[in-house]
């Protein structure tokens, strides 16, 4: 009697890659108007300034919050005439990705999810004190982490060029 084992095919061995959202929540919103009424009776020519940044925190296998944050600042030469600042979070569940692969879609994919809703309470906020609506421009977050790859490998190259430190 011989003793057959089954050979594991390529589909065995792969895992299969899972992409859920969990919950999408609103974890911090601020808004300011250091001018009060003042904002609204002079004749600005206002420079909208727009800063975005995502932060991933592992919570528990295959469970990630991500948070986008965007602030933007609306000022009148150097009188700022409102700011407000959004913290949208997402919980996501992934599996079947590693590394660069897991990467990419924590940086990429969860902030497209992420963006709509920040837009919007954005453009809620600034409706509700009365400031006109604001309706931020499509982001590209693929195009941004692309930059930030390249620009760490960059970085990693110049640090590896340096020329060691020698003692004399």
């Amino acid at each position: 009697m011989t003793e057959e084992t089954p050979a594991a095919t390529n589909s065995e061995q792969k895992t299969d890659v899972q992409f859920a959202l969990q919950r999408i929540y609103l974890k911090d919103l601020s808004f300011e108007s250091p001018q009060g009424v003042k904002a609204f009776t002079t004749q600005a020519k206002p420079k909208v300034n727009q800063e975005l940044n995502t932060k991933t925190s592992k919570i528990e296998d295959n469970l990630y919050e991500v948070a986008l944050r965007l602030t933007v600042t609306v000022a009148d030469g150097e009188e700022t005439l409102y700011l407000v600042e959004v913290e949208q979070a997402g919980l996501f569940a992934i599996t079947g990705l590693q590394d660069q692969q897991l990467a990419q879609v924590l940086n990429t994919a969860c902030p497209n999810i992420l963006f709509p809703y920040a837009r919007e309470a954005i453009d809620n906020t600034l409706t509700k004190a009365t400031f006109p609506p604001l309706l931020l421009p499509p982001i590209n977050f693929d195009a941004l982490f692309a930059s930030a790859v390249q620009q760490a490998q960059q970085q990693a190259q110049e640090k590896e060029q340096e020329p060691a430190a020698t003692e004399h």
